[in-house]
């Protein structure tokens, strides 16, 4: 699929939470990037769509996005990996949810995330299922560690 916020959206998270962001490079390139947010309430609502809670114990990880000449090259599930492993050095931070078409839900259950239900968020006639990792402990030393 497409990355789901536009140009100003992505801008706009970059300048109120940059530590809440991640990018992958290659050769200068951006290749792949995740996009989060601060949040303090249990459900996401549409008031998640816009707003960064500094501080809050819930990180809303609003897009995840490869550049579709890179995908199917195992970079989605390690970028991701890499973000959750980020977000266990900050103190504050206890989960991270975001909302997923459910196509996506395999990909994220594999991360370890557990789906919520549906989202109270739609676009139009398109829905969305609320998955959530609940962080513990330090970061993981290796992927793949078998921990």
């Amino acid at each position: 699929g497409e990355c789901p916020l536009h140009m100003d959206e992505v801008r706009h998270f970059l300048e109120l939470c940059p530590d809440l962001s991640l990018g992958w490079f290659e050769e200068g390139r951006l290749v792949a990037f995740v996009i989060g947010s601060g949040w303090d309430k249990d459900k996401l609502s549409q008031d998640a769509m816009t707003i960064h809670v500094p501080g809050g114990p819930t990180v809303h990880i609003h897009v995840l996005a490869v550049h579709h000449r890179c995908r199917q090259q195992g970079k989605g599930p390690i970028i991701l990996w890499r973000y959750l492993q980020y977000l266990r050095c900050l103190p504050a931070v206890k989960r991270a949810v975001l909302m997923c078409e459910d196509f996506l839900i395999p990909f994220y259950q594999k991360a370890g995330f557990k789906e919520r239900g549906p989202s109270d968020i739609a676009v139009g006639s398109l829905t969305f299922t609320e998955m959530e990792y609940v962080l513990g402990g330090g970061a993981y030393l290796r992927r793949n560690s078998g921990f």
